[in-house]
């Protein structure tokens, strides 16, 4: 990017964030958490962070729908967040994938919301709550869980085709939610906003962490690979991949489809790495000796907390290793 370019792309972000800071949107009804921070992303979408993933929100003159509920401990701040953005009712729930961080928040986010219908009950149904829409792999393993949750926390919405369209349902704005097979889990799903030209990735992308391949909830990394081929495939860049369609990790800053195609390149290259040591007959503690992500861990590498870096190099191994993959 020239220093020209570069100069007016920060001063489009820092106009961006000062027209957030001074002017509340129309209809807000308090102010978020300060805890949380709360990003427009376009048009009428943003962005909440701080209570686990992102979560991605549209508003519309109906209501509101999130791409993820965070987790259930942050349920009541992030509520507080929708609400200094839109005072309507939070009508969808889509979750990317079922892990708690993602879903926690569904019963208390659920239970304030509205649902839409039509045919014979044309209107609000008050009682249901927000309706929760995900593949039905994520709904599978949310009624396996022990103790089981309550049933409003859980998807009432599913699909099990490559992808869902939900083009009636958000006030002109098309939107498409695709199913991304074996890649963070088995039920992930990345949601295209067509309209706003705005996806929300969920946990096949970061931009702060190596991605997590949860192997003993169907994940992949071949099938994280496709999924961030998939989202390039979607994506519409603008000159020299900067800006065009924006895209919201599952945590990490809004990025653009050079953001994407560098975390795809990086997987890539980790991934091809581990395989030619298998391929020569290396153990995992070679593999790990061996130091495949090496170049990459001064950016995405960790030594604690939830992902290190061991983990990610174990899950490549053992994805690739095994005979299902």
């Amino acid at each position: 990017m020239s220093a020209r370019a570069a100069g007016t792309a920060v001063a489009a972000v820092l106009a961006a964030v000062q027209v957030c800071a001074q002017q509340p949107p129309a209809g807000a009804g308090s102010r978020a958490p300060a805890s949380l921070r709360v990003l427009k992303v376009r048009g009428d979408i943003s962005v909440i962070q701080g209570a686990g993933p992102n979560i991605t929100v549209l508003t519309f003159p109906q209501g509101v729908t999130l791409v993820d509920a965070g987790t259930a401990d942050r349920a009541d701040d992030v509520l507080a967040a929708v609400r200094s953005l839109s005072t309507q009712p939070i009508r969808y729930i889509i979750n990317t994938h079922g892990h708690a961080d993602n879903t926690g928040g569904n019963l208390k986010l659920g239970s304030v919301g509205v649902q839409i219908t039509g045919g014979n009950v044309a209107g609000q149904v008050g009682t249901d709550g927000a309706e929760i829409i995900a593949h039905e792999a994520v709904l599978d393993r949310m009624i396996a869980v022990r103790p089981p949750l309550p049933a409003a926390a859980v998807p009432q919405t599913t699909y099990h085709t490559d992808s869902m369209k939900l083009s009636t349902l958000y006030h002109g704005d098309a939107i498409q939610v695709f199913h991304e097979p074996a890649a963070h889990t088995d039920g992930d799903s990345i949601v295209w906003f067509r309209h706003h030209d705005v996806v929300a990735a969920g946990d096949v992308f970061s931009t702060v962490t190596y991605p997590v391949v949860d192997l003993e909830r169907g994940g992949s990394i071949n099938g994280v690979v496709a999924a961030l081929n998939h989202i390039l495939d979607i994506a519409f860049p603008d000159f020299r991949l900067e800006g065009g369609t924006l895209v919201v990790p599952g945590r990490g800053r809004i990025s653009d489809s050079a953001d994407v195609a560098y975390f795809r390149d990086m997987v890539t290259i980790v991934r091809d790495r581990v395989q030619d040591m298998i391929k020569k007959g290396m153990t995992l503690d070679q593999v790990k000796a061996a130091g495949p992500t090496r170049d990459y861990d001064p950016r995405y590498g960790a030594t604690s907390g939830p992902w290190t870096t061991d983990q990610f190099v174990e899950a490549v191994y053992k994805s690739l290793s095994s005979k299902k993959r």
